[in-house]
């Protein structure tokens, strides 16, 4: 019995098989001539240039933003245990460049309102411009005299520079510095041997810098402070 099964078998396969050869269809060989391509001797000099150097990666500032906000996003997503779709993590991409040029814009705002515009561009050091007296003979001044002229008007920066001038006075008289009246405030600050001298100076400089060339208002009570700053350099001047 199990042999008649396998016999049956096996004259299926042959039937199937012999079917199946006679369905395919006939191969059709081509007949036509290959024309061989070659390629030019100089094919790698023309095409070793950098606009077909694809190893080197023009965007970088571009990808490093990416990967700030892509470890900035991953780190909210693990603090908060949320996942940002696309659209979401575009939108809060574009609210932190509208801050970033916000607080910008912002800090260039509140320089301009500080420094006044005349002041912008003018140099850091500068140089003791003339007065309506000589300063060439700034020793023979009496600047106390002119300080309490400037009070009186409640003229307050006229007076802050004319402490300037007067601890540019004791200076000079102390062979502390060498007076020129077109010299920087840099320039006697070096000239200051005295550390503790040298670094009062720099301050009172930048007040006075500030107040008069950056044509800051100051009221009494700042005149008051910045008097005291100015006192406390005269007296070590006048001490060393």
């Amino acid at each position: 019995m199990i042999k008649k099964l396998l016999l049956f078998i096996l004259l299926v396969l042959v039937q199937f098989t012999t079917e199946a050869q006679e369905t395919v269809p006939p191969v059709e060989i081509d007949s036509a001539k290959i024309e061989v391509q070659s390629f030019s001797e100089n094919l790698q000099e023309k095409y070793n240039d950098s606009d077909f150097d694809y190893t080197s990666n023009d965007t970088g500032d571009v990808n490093l933003m990416r990967n700030i906000f892509k470890k900035l996003f991953g780190w909210t997503e693990d603090l908060f245990g949320i996942e940002l779709d696309f659209m979401t993590r575009k939108i809060l991409e574009y609210i932190v460049y509208v801050l970033f040029i916000c607080l910008l814009v912002y800090l260039i705002i509140k320089y301009l309102i500080n420094a006044p515009i005349n002041t912008v561009f003018k140099k850091e050091s500068r140089t003791i411009d003339t007065l309506q007296f000589d300063e060439e003979n700034i020793e023979k001044i009496d600047f106390d005299i002119l300080i309490n002229q400037a009070l009186s008007t409640l003229n307050y920066r006229l007076a802050v520079r004319y402490l300037y001038l007067k601890s540019l006075q004791l200076l000079a008289a102390k062979n502390m510095i060498e007076w020129h009246y077109d010299k920087t405030n840099s320039e006697y600050q070096n000239e200051i041997k005295n550390p503790e001298t040298k670094e009062i100076f720099k301050s009172v400089s930048y007040i006075y810098d500030y107040v008069w060339y950056g044509e800051f208002s100051i009221d009494e009570k700042d005149f008051a402070k910045t008097q005291s700053n100015f006192n406390q350099l005269n007296k070590l001047v006048a001490n060393g």
